[in-house]
């Protein structure tokens, strides 16, 4: 499934035109998600490295991944860097009871070219629930003068992005067979 993400009102990009990202859930939730920046240059990127998990990664450019069982509140967190950085957590409620979620490490794959960039992510996440679920897609788009905009598939505080708003999770995926 492709979608596009929306730019937060308050927080314009200056070179991003629009991002697309491609999400491929399965058996497991999900497997596989690809953002694609359409830019015409500017973007602050990590230089990539080795694939390790690391915190803060929303501080620059990264891309997100939110997805929780329907009805539950607790959800879980991925957050993929062009660094090859990435983190996972765990969240028992809206912003409460983070911690760590134990995962092995994704495969992350980032390259760029004169039309912006992508991010590939094979993730390899078994959730712990057979029923309904709903995800959100997110990233943190820096740009080389220090702008940052904040894209989702949905912004429902219109004051300031948040992307952990449970209107953010707008994917509905069916339960597993």
């Amino acid at each position: 499934m492709h979608v596009d993400l929306i730019c937060h009102p308050d927080t314009p990009a200056r070179s991003v035109e629009r991002i697309r990202a491609t999400f491929a859930p399965s058996g497991y939730r999900p497997t596989m998600l690809e953002y694609r920046v359409f830019a015409s240059g500017g973007l602050a990127v990590p230089t990539p490295g080795r694939v390790e998990r690391s915190g803060e990664l929303w501080k620059t450019t990264c891309f997100e991944l939110f997805t929780r069982e329907v009805p539950d509140d607790s959800y879980f967190e991925f957050n993929f860097s062009p660094s090859r950085a990435w983190a996972a957590y765990r969240f028992d409620s809206y912003r409460k009871g983070m911690r760590d979620l134990p995962l092995a490490p994704p495969k992350i794959d980032f390259w760029s070219d004169v039309t912006g960039c992508s991010l590939r992510v094979a993730l390899d996440l078994i959730a712990p629930w057979t029923g309904p679920s709903r995800s959100g897609l997110s990233a943190v788009i820096e740009e080389v003068d220090g702008t940052k905009s904040y894209w989702a598939l949905a912004n429902p505080n219109p004051e300031k992005p948040d992307f952990h708003h449970p209107d953010c999770f707008a994917i509905e995926l069916p339960p597993l067979v």
